[in-house]
């Protein structure tokens, strides 16, 4: 193994982790980014007005839809049998009138190997998706901080985020939207 990458075999070459022999265990993980905007535009999100239809519900089914499809975006991943995926999308303050929209996101399997990427995934779809249906209005969007918060399971245990939040929104059952405070 190459430099203590799991990915790299002795030659330093991709290669696919052989995970056969690792015992099926509960793995969960978070992660979170976020869409910033011009404050019209989330109200228009808000309030139904994106002529493309309901972004919030679409950006959630998106990321549902990829987590399970990591394997195709990912090339060293494992297809792997999630157990369940949720979003949480919310609205947050941004500076002057700029708005954000908070994706979050929680995958959890038992399986051999971890769910990291799946949960990364799902918020890289939903922003994307986000920006795709509202761009005819904010082409100024930006996608950013997508970052892992927390993982679980496995022989590596338990690792969260420095400074991150205590417990995920996102592994409640049903995601919620909330307009900005203030």
């Amino acid at each position: 193994m190459a430099g203590g990458l799991t990915h790299m075999d002795r030659a330093g070459r991709a290669r696919m982790v052989d995970v056969g022999a690792k015992p099926s265990t509960q793995r969960k993980s978070v992660a979170r980014g976020e869409v910033r905007m011009r404050r019209d535009t989330l109200e228009r999100i808000l309030s139904g007005g994106i002529e493309k239809g309901d972004v919030l519900a679409t950006a959630r089914l998106a990321g549902i839809q990829a987590a399970k499809r990591t394997a195709d975006w990912i090339p060293l991943a494992h297809s792997l049998p999630l157990d369940s995926v949720n979003l949480e999308i919310n609205a947050g303050e941004g500076l002057g009138d700029e708005a954000v929209l908070q994706i979050e996101a929680c995958a959890q399997a038992h399986w051999r190997t971890g769910v990291e990427m799946e949960a990364l995934v799902a918020v890289s779809a939903a922003a994307l998706t986000v920006y795709d249906m509202c761009k005819a209005v904010d082409r100024g969007m930006t996608i950013g901080g997508i970052e892992l918060l927390h993982k679980s399971g496995g022989r590596s245990g338990e690792w969260n985020r420095p400074g991150a939040r205590g417990e995920s929104n996102a592994s409640d059952e049903a995601p919620s939207t909330q307009e900005p405070r203030g």
